[in-house]
């Protein structure tokens, strides 16, 4: 993939979005790699290239798409959150699983109680 700088044609924010929340949907990290880089460079020209001192027409191209936007970006927003919160369920299942299995099985498995537990039989 090109990077995002290089290219002569930047990607609309409102696609570079909607690609994101539809990658991380798929779990499709490398897409998700490809996406941030982009992002990246793109926060990079807002800072110190090309978009930083932007012209009237490219001011009000950011702005449209920005606007555009908006409720894509609440969307990929949602899926992330939920994605976060899997991925937390996710960790928290294998602690639990590596606790119980660091000790290993229980002793007493399976066994089960033939005494009435009064310490005189």
């Amino acid at each position: 993939m090109q990077e995002f700088g290089q290219s002569r044609a930047r990607p609309k924010l409102k696609e570079m979005v909607v690609e994101a929340s539809r990658a991380l949907a798929r779990l499709d990290v490398q897409r998700l790699e490809e996406l941030a880089l982009c992002c990246q460079a793109l926060n990079r020209d807002l800072a110190v290239g090309d978009l930083a001192r932007p012209d009237g027409d490219t001011r009000r191209t950011l702005d449209f798409e920005a606007k555009e936007a908006t409720g894509d970006m609440a969307v990929f927003a949602r899926v992330l959150e939920a994605t976060r919160a899997n991925l937390h369920v996710i960790h928290r299942l294998r602690e639990l699983r590596e606790d119980r299995l660091g000790y290993g099985l229980p002793p007493a498995l399976g066994w089960r109680r033939t005494e009435s537990g009064h310490g005189d039989n």
